[in-house]
Parts: C-alpha cells; structure tokens; sequence
C-alpha cells in the first residue's frame, strides 16, 4: 500500500551551459509528490500518516521554498553573495522564515539565512529528486517521488 503527499515549492534557478530561456535567472512554482510505502498499520489506519510525511519533509524542503537555487560553479553566485553582504542580508533578515533543518551532502548544500541552497548539477526536475531524495530516504520508505515546476516534469522509483 502506498500513502502520499504533496509539498509546493517556489524558487528561482537558471540552467548554467545551457543554450535556450532557461539560461535566465527565472522562477517557477515546483510541487513534489512523495510515495510512502509499508503495510497499513491497525491502529491508525495510514501506511504512513499524510501530515505526518509532509511535515518530515518540510523541515529539510522549507530550505528551498522562496530561495534561489545555484550551481556550485555558477559565476553568478559569489556576485550574489556580495550583493547580499552589502545588503546586510547574507546572513540572515528578522522575518526570514524559511530556516529548515541543516542541508550539506554530496548533492546540495542550503544556506537558510540566505535563502540560497547550492547544487552539484543543474537544477532539473530529474535532479532536483535526486536532492529531495538524499535528504529523506533515511527517514521515510520512499517508493516514488515525482516533481514538476511548471509544464516539466519527473518521476522515479526507488527500491
């Protein structure tokens, strides 16, 4: 059996080496659906609780909802970083609320205060799961996740 949810994502990327309106800074409205997937349990009737996924989820995705999303190697990022020094917003604003749980593996690393998470390869639908993945599947039996941002889209099984 298979419970799951859906988490919406706003961000702005742009797609370094790229050849096309994706080379842009630009943003888009992302959803993620995550599959959970176990044996119903008796007492409460769920493979795993709805909210209760989302909520897992959350404290590691909140990094990437309003942020800006940067290759590693992308010259706009350290040019970024000092226009947010000058604005004396690198290291955080007061109602900057989109502090999620620390990010930093071989696939991404976030800097909430920033509202900036730094990806090894291009921001892709196919690799923004592969982020999404690596930060949950300790923590939840993921069967599928699936993520579009805007008309684009991916899917993958896992297991």
């Amino acid at each position: 059996m298979v419970s799951f949810t859906r988490i919406g994502l706003e961000y702005a990327h742009r797609f370094l080496d790229y050849e096309g309106e994706a080379q842009y800074l630009h943003g888009h409205h992302g959803e993620l659906m995550i599959e959970v997937e176990g044996d119903v349990k008796e007492e409460n009737g769920f493979v795993y609780p709805c909210n209760g996924i989302q909520h897992l989820a959350w404290n590691y995705l909140r990094n990437f909802d309003h942020a800006l999303i940067l290759q590693e190697k992308d010259p706009l990022l350290p040019e970024i970083l000092k226009v947010y020094e000058r604005q004396g917003i690198k290291d955080g604003d007061k109602d900057n609320r989109s502090i999620g749980l620390p990010i930093d593996n071989e696939f991404a690393k976030a800097y909430p205060e920033s509202r900036l998470v730094v990806v090894k390869k291009v921001a892709t639908c196919e690799n923004l799961i592969e982020v999404f993945h690596s930060l949950l599947k300790d923590k939840l039996n993921i069967k599928a996740m699936r993520f579009t941002s805007g008309v684009n889209g991916a899917y993958a099984e896992f297991q």
